[in-house]
């Protein structure tokens, strides 16, 4: 009987608590500020209880706990590796330094290392800190532009149900000028394709409107890169699942993430659809306005 347990840790203000919120939706039992004595003796597999009753667990450790200290961390995690009865993962949550003094700001809290010193000198010296762990790590998530959705789609992707094997590939269209999705593994620009955002008739209407799909389809350089696409994509897709990784997020971006974008993130979508992956799609920019 092996247990599974993701020790959640990083930055303070990255989101800690709403990862362990999402983990507990995927029933996974969620504990946090446990002192690191304790840790060993709670995630190992409870003998008296079948394994079909036996919930994964997902752990909260931050510069908060009670004797934290980043090479006891490390102590522990080789601990539980040597473990076969355990199958232990770091999840480090990290955050722009800007995103987390707005954040420490506008809740009035108090980082944790930074007394009476400014909030960013506590931010900086926690990140120096954390180093050794972020290398860690088998899952980084950046939540520096993630909604609490987002994120529980992350942790879904990575960690669901174990019923359902196999890849999970996530498809988001995006506009470059309002930045990369950080999540990202592959990313994929299309604003070589003639803009419907110059047509004043399309300009308020989306990719996902049939007026602005005929006229994507009619610039002659999109059936080659779709073709040059699906042919790049399709070897790769059971190699990423062969090596163990269970979650792919793959990003289709154009100047404002309305238009091309989000026409050829949902017909890539279908396309894996139709290979019988699990996929999800997203348009991260399509409510803003854009080209």
């Amino acid at each position: 009987m092996v247990r599974s347990v993701l020790l959640i840790t990083g930055m303070s203000g990255a989101g800690k608590t709403s990862a362990l919120k999402a983990l507990e939706d995927l029933n996974f039992e969620a504990i946090d500020h446990v002192p690191l004595s304790m840790l060993n003796r709670l995630v190992a597999p409870d003998e008296t209880v079948s394994r079909e009753d036996q919930r994964s667990i997902a752990i909260g450790v931050d510069v908060r706990t009670r004797d934290f200290n980043v090479d006891a961390v490390l102590r522990r995690i080789d601990r539980l590796v040597a473990d076969s009865r355990v199958a232990v993962n770091l999840v480090f949550l990290d955050c722009d330094d800007e995103v987390l003094r707005r954040r420490y700001t506008e809740t009035r809290h108090r980082h944790p290392l930074a007394d009476d010193r400014p909030i960013a000198d506590g931010i900086a010296m926690e990140r120096k800190m954390l180093v050794p762990l972020r290398k860690r790590a088998s899952v980084i998530v950046d939540t520096t532009s993630l909604a609490p959705g987002q994120l529980k789609r992350i942790f879904e992707g990575h960690y669901g149900s174990e019923d359902k094997h196999g890849l999970f590939v996530y498809v988001t269209s995006f506009g470059f000028r309002n930045g990369l999705p950080r999540e990202a593994d592959l990313v994929f620009d299309v604003r070589f394709l003639a803009n419907p955002h110059y047509d004043p008739e399309l300009r308020p209407l989306t990719g996902r409107d049939e007026r602005v799909r005929r006229f994507i389809l009619g610039d002659d350089a999109l059936e080659p890169f779709f073709n040059n696409l699906t042919t790049l994509l399709a070897p790769l897709l059971p190699r990423y699942a062969a090596e163990g990784k269970s979650y792919l997020s793959i990003a289709v971006g154009c100047t404002g993430g309305r238009h091309r974008s989000v026409y050829l993130a949902e017909r890539l979508a279908a396309w894996l659809a139709d290979c019988g992956q699990r996929v999800q799609t997203h348009h991260r920019d399509l409510d803003r306005q854009g080209s």
